[in-house]
């Protein structure tokens, strides 16, 4: 399975530090894991929904990461989660579903619904776990936005 990041150059390491650092929807604080989606164009939309109205990101770039067939994945389905799942600041149960995850270290990713796009999926990697290293990390790549996204604003 080949999923896919697009992020501020700057932060194109797949070491998990942001989460760590910051926490996430679906992983508390002070636990590394990096966030991907199943197609590039969903991962775009990710990063669009957290971008400022007035501000065109610059220097991002693309990744992809190909995950072997048979690693372990823990899928979250829709029927698992809180019905207010997508709300603004996310449930606190989420990370808890995360915290769970990685503590249990069963799966190297947690295959999770999407907000942005609840039919599609992002999958949420584990750099701690045993597995991590047989996923394959591609080269960055430069990408933009189409600047018509920021002309007369977007919302």
């Amino acid at each position: 399975m080949r999923v896919w990041r697009v992020v501020p150059a700057a932060h194109e390491a797949f070491d998990g530090e942001g989460t760590r650092r910051f926490g996430s929807r679906w992983v508390p604080k002070g636990l590394p894991a990096i966030y991907t989606s199943a197609t590039l164009s969903l991962a775009a939309l990710e990063l669009f929904v957290h971008t400022d109205l007035d501000l065109e990101p610059a220097d991002l770039c693309a990744m992809s990461a190909d995950i072997p067939d048979d690693l372990a994945v823990h899928e979250l389905a829709l029927s698992e989660l809180p019905a207010n799942w997508r709300e603004i600041p996310s449930p606190e149960e989420l990370q808890e579903l995360g915290r769970s995850w990685i503590v249990e270290g069963k799966a190297a990713i947690l295959s999770v619904p999407s907000v942005v796009v609840p039919t599609e999926r992002n999958y949420v990697l584990n750099p701690a776990h045993a597995g991590f290293h047989r996923i394959q990390i591609g080269e960055a790549h430069d990408f933009s936005f189409d600047p018509r996204m920021w002309i007369g604003g977007r919302r």
